[in-house]
């Protein structure tokens, strides 16, 4: 019976074992994805025998996806662009990964907003963190013409300007609400309204009714800036379909079948992010 996991620290809030679950059953594949919290001084021994331990491979959470990346014997492009991995799979003993971030993110907007990158030109990504580079490098790959980092710390922002070339500025986060007029699609990469955080406190009375709004936090569900989005006729991007499509390439590497992003998929994790 193959074997997979999802390694961080701390992992018990992980909602991976439920999707891949999820997945085995519906397609009868004899299979487990269990959870391994492994603290940052232990992962490098972990990684190295992931096979020995009964995984054919595992997904990568925080705060691993870094050092997972310098571990690897071989990395796709994905991986290569961002410096990062969430997923490893062994191939006659080589531990090789892949970073599917950036495509659960394109991949729950084009399920949800069909078209949305030939209707935008410019794009406002609110923070300058790992997942913010990733979905930076994803618009670019798109054709998305202009994106604008907006962060606290604006050296940060810099940072990731720099590193894209001219299709991508830096802005303080307190200007963003003199961007949102020129703004297509509105990326939140913050935590800033994930539970038990401060809320993102943006008003979007500048932003065309056109535009995108996009959240990648799923807990909750819906955001302040979803529900304030929503209620003004945005369309609106939850983070939960990101969760869900980053799943698809580990499931497909290890267990040799493409799953799908169900409906009932969607409602099972969605109630279990509820009650939690």
């Amino acid at each position: 019976m193959k074997r997979a996991c999802i390694v961080g620290w701390p992992v018990k809030h992980s909602r991976s074992p439920m999707i891949h679950r999820y997945w085995l059953r519906r397609l009868g594949l004899a299979g487990d994805y269990l959870q391994e919290g492994v603290p940052p001084e232990d992962f490098a021994r972990f990684l190295k025998s992931l096979g020995d331990r009964g995984y054919v491979g595992c997904n990568v959470t925080l705060p691993h996806k870094e050092a997972a990346f310098a571990l690897l014997d071989d990395v796709d492009p994905a991986a290569a662009a961002l410096g990062a991995a969430n997923t490893i799979w062994l191939d006659d003993g080589r531990l090789c990964g892949s970073n599917s971030d950036v495509m659960g993110f394109l991949a729950s907007l084009d399920a949800d907003v069909p078209g949305w990158a030939e209707e935008t030109g410019h794009a406002l990504v609110l923070g300058a963190g790992g997942a913010a580079r990733g979905i930076v490098h994803g618009l670019i790959t798109r054709g998305v013409e202009k994106i604008t980092v907006a962060n606290r710390s604006a050296d940060r922002a810099e940072a990731i300007a720099a590193e894209f070339g001219s299709r991508v500025g830096a802005a303080a986060l307190a200007s963003a609400p003199n961007l949102l007029p020129g703004t297509d699609l509105l990326i939140n990469t913050t935590a800033l309204g994930m539970a038990g955080q401060p809320p993102l406190n943006l008003a979007l009375d500048g932003l065309k009714t056109s535009a995108i709004v996009t959240d990648i936090v799923y807990v909750p569900l819906e955001t302040q800036l979803i529900t304030g989005a929503r209620a003004r006729g945005h369309r609106v991007v939850g983070g939960l379909g990101m969760l869900l499509y980053q799943a698809i390439p580990g499931f497909s590497k290890w267990f040799g079948t493409t799953p799908t992003v169900t409906p009932e998929l969607y409602e099972l994790v969605a109630a279990d992010v509820r009650g939690s």
